[in-house]
């Protein structure tokens, strides 16, 4: 009988230790499941290469100190104003609304600032190139899912 009972609690312990040991395996292949970086060039879209290339560059010394690295934005209420009563810089990345403008509204915002929009944004008509800007906002549009690009390549196309 004592056999029986030390048995079975061998039994559970081995089972509830290979569950766990599988349970925690599934957890870190999802932990450590690769994400398509977003800084990476993506094919089929308006731009090339190039143009991304230069925009990354651009984008990295001139706007990811407000709009992050891979335009996440830096705040997560980007809504609200700040205590200045100024909008903090929303994110680029797709998950705002850059992506409900077209390449024309872009430029101008690039080239006026967003002060005018109640931003803080400074105006970079004088210390970019047009091919820089444009170049910007060929790596913005790359950090969009193809979902969001192709919801805006609609809204683009229909002006």
């Amino acid at each position: 009988m004592i056999l029986k009972i030390k048995t079975k609690r061998l039994l559970i312990f081995v089972f509830t230790s290979v569950s766990i040991f599988m349970v925690g395996c599934g957890e870190k292949q999802k932990e450590t499941k690769a994400v398509a970086d977003p800084t990476t060039f993506k094919q089929s879209r308006w731009y090339t290469q190039q143009q991304f290339e230069l925009g990354k560059q651009v984008f990295t010394a001139n706007c990811a100190q407000c709009h992050g690295g891979k335009g996440q934005g830096l705040v997560e209420d980007w809504k609200t104003p700040n205590p200045n009563g100024q909008f903090p810089a929303p994110p680029l990345n797709g998950t705002a609304h850059t992506w409900h403008h077209s390449t024309e509204v872009l430029m101008e915002t690039i080239n006026k600032g967003g002060i005018p929009l109640g931003g803080s944004m400074p105006a970079f008509k004088e210390v970019l190139s047009e091919e820089e800007k444009l170049a910007v906002i060929a790596f913005v549009q790359n950090l969009w899912d193809d979902e969001i690009y192709n919801k805006w390549l609609k809204i683009n196309n229909s002006n």
